[in-house]
């Protein structure tokens, strides 16, 4: 009886000893997806700001041209390669891949819907996150989530917006970004 009360008390004293150490031990703090929306568009804001490359199709040269973005200056015989303009209103907005100011438009034929081309929107922009999905644990204690990167498209024209709405334009790409503990606070550590 002795033996069995000496080791009821021994695990007893184990086990709030235990209890004080694990007590004592700072846990890591939670990083919800609000907290790792904040940290990753913190990194966004802080990259250099850039305008938007938006791909124009037939449709979008069109459309620029019907909001005096651009002007044709010069059609070919073969009807279908033509040379546009920027007007005023075009150079404040855009700039060309290859700089200037002339837009050499030059399908492979009359119907080639696949030709298009890259402008960029002169209004510089941060990218944003969106989409944040709950942080997942990861081999070597850190955390990733995954989301949607976003083009911004504030402050560019309406038309430009409706371009780069248009098909071939990417808005946005599903990304990773991996946190890591670093003196007690989460820390964005990649994305990729």
């Amino acid at each position: 009886m002795r033996n069995v009360v000496g080791i009821r008390l021994f695990g007893t004293v184990a086990l709030l000893g235990a209890g004080m150490v694990i007590a004592g031990c700072k846990t890591a703090p939670e990083l919800s997806a609000a907290n790792a929306t904040t940290l990753i568009q913190a990194k966004y804001d802080a990259d250099e700001a850039t305008g938007a490359g938006i791909v124009v199709n037939d449709l979008g040269m069109r459309q620029g041209a019907t909001a005096k973005l651009w002007d044709r200056t010069k059609i070919y015989p073969n009807k279908y390669w033509a040379d546009f303009i920027l007007t005023p209103e075009g150079k404040k907005q855009v700039k060309l891949p290859g700089g200037g100011d002339t837009i050499q438009w030059r399908p492979s034929s009359a119907d080639d819907q696949a030709y298009s081309l890259v402008i960029t929107a002169i209004t510089p922009n941060h990218l944003k996150a969106r989409d944040v999905g709950d942080p997942s644990d990861d081999v070597g204690g850190t955390k990733s989530v995954v989301y949607n990167e976003a083009l911004n498209l504030d402050g560019i024209s309406s038309t430009l917006q409706d371009i780069a709405h248009n098909p071939g334009n990417k808005l946005s790409s599903k990304k990773t970004a991996t946190f890591a503990l670093d003196s007690g606070a989460w820390k964005l550590q990649s994305i990729n």
